[in-house]
């Protein structure tokens, strides 16, 4: 038995036509909206990538602003860092549920993490900081720590790190850092740029 799958009506027939014109139709669609969405930028590991969607714009701000800057980047944190086949699935999973939501113009005005990326943020603050937080050091002056140091979410203690106390989307007119997806864009002052080429 020969199965013979055809996508396009037979030759000379009025329909193919038109069925060659939609099917290209779809794929530069397609094509169109992958360039406009940057969807190759996410296959890397650049904190810029993130900031494609203006709501993650006071995220990516209060992260510049830390000192997790400067060792981790935003994968380095809410992607899994187990294996590389989990991470890029988490990342496609999370990213189909980030595009679908930011699409329905569904955002809350303070994103917060679901269930599975508390627990790969959790793992990762571990994995990082796994000296401080099996210092022995610490029982003496921190109640149950000893106890409570990998069982309990690390931001219920240190709220603030990385993002700060403010990111709501609410907050985006108060962030005076540009957007760093603005490389044209000349963010140092005139005048300082005119001291710094005179030196």
């Amino acid at each position: 038995m020969k199965f013979n799958f055809k996508i396009l009506p037979e030759k000379g027939s009025s329909w193919r036509t038109f069925a060659v014109f939609a099917i290209a139709v779809v794929m530069g669609m397609g094509f169109f909206l992958m360039r406009e969405a940057e969807v190759v930028s996410y296959l890397s590991d650049n904190p810029q990538a993130c900031v494609n969607c203006h709501v993650m714009t006071p995220v990516y701000n209060s992260w510049m602003h830390s000192s997790h800057r400067e060792w981790v980047s935003c994968n380095g944190c809410h992607v899994p860092q187990d294996n590389i086949f989990n991470s890029y699935y988490f990342k496609a999973k999370d990213g189909l549920y980030h595009s679908a939501v930011f699409t329905a113009r569904a955002e809350p005005d303070v994103i917060t993490m679901r269930e599975a990326s508390e627990e790969v943020v959790q793992n990762n603050c571990i994995r990082c900081h796994i000296q401080q937080v099996t210092e022995v050091k610490y029982d003496g002056w921190l109640d149950n720590h000893r106890e409570n140091r990998t069982e309990r979410a690390c931001w219920s203690c240190h709220q603030e790190v990385p993002h700060g106390r403010i990111h709501g989307l609410s907050t985006v007119k108060y962030n005076i850092a540009p957007l760093p997806t603005d490389l044209d864009e000349m963010v140092i002052p005139e005048w300082l740029a005119k001291e710094i080429e005179a030196q």
